[in-house]
């Protein structure tokens, strides 16, 4: 990334930073786990951790909302503990460009039941199940949601499918895109399920968006973790 990206976020009095997340415009490579994510990767910027994929900056798990929908936005702002602004360089306008935000996915479903009056409601669901269709091989995500449910065969009804989905989708840069994962090995399952784990039944994203860095906030979330991982496991 160009070295204009090196900016960190700012806050005005008694708020978070906002965290940021940018599209790259040249060949990217993550720092901490060294894979090549090819241009238009999206990195988050980690300071002493340099360019991070989204996996290892852990905001695998969000989902994106393209820019142009305000109600929708504002929503999806109240109820995500954890959300990030995507950007873009911009050649003709010499700045980067909001593209949307990363949020929480149950926190855009209950944002768009609330925009269900509204008379686009019903288009604007349509056009985001193309989009996942899009970014999601379906046999894979199937076969992959097979072997988390092997694994972990105490894990709650049809959580298997959220976590492989997750997991699996295209240009993510997420463990199920790892030959590893293609190969469905053990490790590389436990990847995807202890990522779930970590942002769905512990305090970790809330953690985050006070601004505890992350590798403080996973060790504080650890035995939860390793609970609730067991548990399933049965």
């Amino acid at each position: 990334m160009p070295s204009k990206t090196g900016a960190k976020p700012q806050a005005g009095p008694g708020r978070s930073p906002e965290l940021k997340v940018f599209i790259s415009s040249r060949d990217s490579r993550c720092d901490e786990c060294h894979d090549d994510l090819g241009r238009h990767a999206w990195i988050v910027l980690g300071g002493d951790d340099g360019a991070l994929c989204l996996a290892c900056a852990d905001m695998d798990h969000l989902v994106f909302l393209p820019s142009g929908d305000a109600a929708l936005t504002r929503r999806v702002r109240k109820y995500s503990a954890l959300a990030a602004v995507v950007l873009k360089w911009s050649s003709a306008r010499k700045r980067y460009e909001r593209q949307g935000l990363l949020v929480e996915e149950p926190a855009l479903g209950r944002a768009e039941s609330e925009c269900l009056a509204d008379a686009d409601a019903r288009a604007l669901q349509r056009e985001r199940a193309a989009q996942q269709r899009e970014v999601t091989d379906a046999e894979f995500v199937a076969a992959f949601a097979v072997q988390v449910r092997r694994q972990y065969p105490r894990c709650p009804q049809d959580r298997e499918h959220e976590i492989a989905r997750h997991a699996c989708a295209k240009y993510s840069g997420r463990v199920g895109r790892s030959s590893a994962a293609k190969a469905f090995d053990d490790a590389a399952i436990l990847l995807a399920v202890q990522a779930h784990v970590r942002h769905r039944e512990t305090e970790y994203d809330r953690l985050l968006s006070r601004g505890i860095e992350r590798h403080e906030a996973r060790a504080t979330v650890g035995d939860e973790l390793r609970r609730v991982i067991a548990e399933w496991r049965g």
